[in-house]
């Protein structure tokens, strides 16, 4: 029986490629699996954008490490993030859907810093400024945020992974 179910199977697909039958590619891709749960501090590798757009909830933690923090956010139109400042932690943000602005500043009351966000813009929100995210769109405003002190000393660019190599010798982590 076993033999049989295997012979139809590759008949069946002999013909189908041999018939020249066009596939339809959103048919057979496989869609990603988003469990949301903080998986930190272990190791992680999954879809960022399939999480950022999946997730409805305001905010929710994705990964907490000891030195970083992912979270994902869904800003409802009209909603924003609310006024924060972080002391001694560096925030990115980057939107994969929706319309909003940035807003950052040295104090509460003089925010002079503002620019407009939308699906692929990334915001650097250095450590000690006020900011603000508002949805400005008529959809949520779907992002992730990254929350980190950094590895590498500043201005850092290594052109070869051998020039890299040797940098990690010359400085602690």
């Amino acid at each position: 029986m076993k033999k049989c179910i295997f012979l139809f199977a590759t008949l069946f697909l002999v013909a189908f490629v041999a018939c020249d039958c066009p596939i339809d590619k959103k048919a057979v891709e496989v869609e990603a699996v988003v469990e949301f749960q903080d998986y930190g501090p272990q190791p992680f590798v999954f879809d960022m954008e399939a999480y950022t757009l999946e997730n409805d909830l305001f905010r929710q933690a994705i990964w907490t490490g000891t030195y970083m923090q992912l979270t994902v956010m869904s800003i409802g139109p009209g909603e924003e993030i609310g006024l924060e400042m972080h002391d001694d932690v560096d925030q990115f943000i980057r939107v994969e859907a929706g319309k909003g602005i940035i807003l950052m500043g040295d104090s509460e009351d003089d925010l002079n810093f503002q620019e407009e966000l939308e699906d692929d813009f990334a915001a650097f929100i250095p450590a000690g400024k006020w900011h603000n995210v508002i949805n400005t769109g008529d959809e949520p405003l779907k992002l992730y945020s990254i929350y980190a002190k950094p590895e590498h000393p500043f201005g850092t660019i290594h052109n070869t992974y051998e020039e890299a190599m040797e940098a990690e010798h010359d400085h602690d982590h």
